[in-house]
């Protein structure tokens, strides 16, 4: 093995990448390196049919703080092509890996990323006896290793349960490729004539990822087929033991239309030291996420570095016990009191560690204090937009991205022609546009860090059960269960679940906050007054909502009447809608 030396390009403010030759026995590969070469080093390997330019955006990111080097795989890109198949092995594979680790960090171990082919036969290096003195961690995005995989069916054909011949049958249908790519002749002249010149338009279209193939793809693609031929059937008929001591990572993508999660569920039996992690993405999750997926290698490879690990990291650890919501992160706004103070109680004894917002600081002070360390208070107006902005980033910075957000926070309102516009705007702004804030300013953070969450909104039976007396107030929890339904199926994509929650008579503090319009103070101190006692008679404490909105984010519930008057009320408004708006008539005031 042998390598031509470095070439410094000038400086510039995106550096381009420094070219070298790396030989690996008859192979020459073309490497090429971002960053300061004596920060720890991170050697990228693509997959098929890609290039190193597959990693084009994670690289100049993961380069402020590393060493990153890349190569074009033998027989792809700008490194030769051998020409038997044998030489397309995954011993081959490994000793090329070797080799350019070998190259660029001859004094200390690499941090192996890997995706599809890539990672393949980077399982192949990592699973060498000693292979922990040249790799210090490895990080395999949607490739498995092929051992672990002809073992993985073997366990599944010798224990033939419902759930393992459903994941047997559902990874040999998302493999329906591989059986393609053993035809002779017809897969390369596919991908020379039509396959190949479209490629990019595939992507964008089936994946959803604009990325741009290198313009070797058709030469590329039509050699890697003997990838699938050379190792496909050997391995996975005659599956050696293969076993990994450093630190691994294994990233699923949600989306994956090729390789399944099932095939990570075995990985304990080879790795001593494993974490799974999920990015809500296809299968070329490293262009189409590249943010996501550089933060998740940032993550691990500072752990293993000696960083603490990140909550993420915590509750992907294999091995640990599962024990409800511990290391997950809940926002409650509406906390200070009522069914927000019993939501984030409910979510810390379940192991959370929740973030308890109010527009009364000292109420949220006295919530948070009764939960204990787990629990951080914050004073939040939801109807400022700019406060919520600020608040979702405070959060982020101080506590991460949440895994949960709860949008409580609420204000009661009866009358109706008397209500005023000051009285409309007032609930429109805390009521609906207050969970809209949430949505927007959370919802987005959800969104950027990849790994999916869940939103709650609290709406209410009144969303669904006319009343004379209640317009402002059901309207604006009508617009609220509207806005969930809207975002369930926007933020689907993302990962991100959306539940309302329709609680009706709960024995809560609202009633004595509650404004009844058009009258006198002496009245709305009686209003208050008798609605605080019907309140109270009703017996509905605010715990059994939380124990429903718990219940809710486990099952991904779409919509939750809690009550027996609110469950009823719901079957009346989809099959009885005019008995409903007789009832509507009658003055619950009175």
């Amino acid at each position: 093995m042998a390598s031509e030396p470095l070439r410094f390009p000038g400086s510039t403010r995106h550096p381009v990448p420094r070219r070298r030759t790396v030989r690996s026995g008859a192979a020459e590969l073309a490497v090429f390196e971002q960053g300061d070469p004596g920060s720890p080093t991170l050697l990228l390997v693509h997959g098929y049919p890609d290039t190193h330019r597959l990693w084009d955006d994670m690289a100049e990111r993961l380069a402020e703080s590393f060493h990153v080097v890349r190569y074009d795989t033998r027989g792809s890109g700008e490194s030769t092509a051998p020409r038997k198949r044998s030489a397309y092995r995954t011993r081959h594979l490994a000793e090329d890996l070797f080799a350019v680790a070998d190259a660029v960090s001859p004094d200390e171990p690499v941090h192996v990323v890997a995706h599809d082919w890539g990672s393949i036969q980077a399982w192949e290096a990592v699973t060498e006896p000693d292979a922990d003195t040249r790799i210090a961690s490895f990080t395999s995005v949607s490739g498995p290793c092929l051992d672990h995989v002809g073992h993985w069916m073997r366990r599944r054909l010798s224990r033939p349960t419902p759930a393992n011949v459903r994941g047997l049958l559902g990874q040999l249908a998302h493999s329906w490729y591989i059986y393609l790519f053993h035809l002779p002749v017809l897969p390369g002249l596919a991908w020379r004539t039509l396959i190949g010149p479209r490629w990019g338009e595939i992507l964008r279209r089936v994946e959803g990822v604009h990325h741009r193939p290198a313009p070797t793809i058709r030469a590329d693609a039509a050699r890697g087929v003997q990838l699938y031929r050379a190792n496909m059937v050997p391995l996975l008929s005659r599956p050696r033991q293969r076993r990994a001591t450093m630190p691994v990572q294994v990233v699923i993508p949600t989306r994956d239309r090729f390789v399944t999660a099932a095939l990570a569920e075995d990985l304990e039996r080879w790795v001593g030291r494993l974490w799974r992690r999920e990015v809500v993405a296809g299968h070329w999750a490293p262009a189409a996420r590249p943010d996501v997926l550089a933060r998740m290698v940032e993550e691990f490879v500072e752990h293993v570095n000696g960083a603490p690990m990140t909550r993420s990291l915590q509750r992907a650890r294999a091995g640990t016990p599962d024990r409800g919501l511990t290391n997950r992160l809940a926002v409650v706004t509406g906390a200070g009191s009522g069914i927000g103070r019993a939501t984030a109680a409910a979510f810390a004894e379940r192991g959370a560690e929740v973030v308890v917002a109010d527009i009364d600081f000292d109420a949220a002070r006295r919530t948070a204090a009764e939960i204990g360390p787990a629990a951080y208070p914050y004073r939040v107006d939801v109807a400022d937009d700019e406060a919520m902005r600020q608040f979702a980033e405070d959060v982020a910075t101080e506590h991460g991205v949440p895994d949960i957000l709860v949008n409580n926070a609420g204000i009661g309102m009866a009358g109706s022609l008397g209500t005023s516009a000051a009285d409309w705007q007032r609930i429109v702004d805390v009521n609906l546009l207050g969970v809209a804030n949430g949505c927007r300013e959370f919802g987005a953070l959800m969104a950027e860090a990849g790994e999916g969450g869940h939103i709650v909104n609290l709406a209410s039976a009144a969303a669904y059960t006319p009343s004379r007396a209640m317009s402002a107030y059901a309207a604006t929890k009508a617009a609220v269960l509207m806005l969930s339904d809207c975002l369930r199926a926007e933020l689907a994509d993302q990962g991100i679940g959306v539940s309302a929650i329709c609680p009706g008579i709960v024995a809560t503090d609202i009633t004595k906050t509650t404004r009844f319009t058009g009258v006198d103070e002496v009245e709305q101190r009686r209003l208050r007054q008798q609605a605080t006692k019907a309140y109270a008679r009703r017996g509905f404490g605010p715990e059994r909502v939380a124990e429903e909105i718990l219940r809710a984010v486990d099952r991904g519930t779409a919509v939750v009447p809690v009550t027996p008057e609110a469950k009823l009320a719901r079957i009346g408004a989809r099959f009885a809608p005019g008995l409903m708006r007789r009832a509507a008539r009658l003055d619950v005031l009175r």
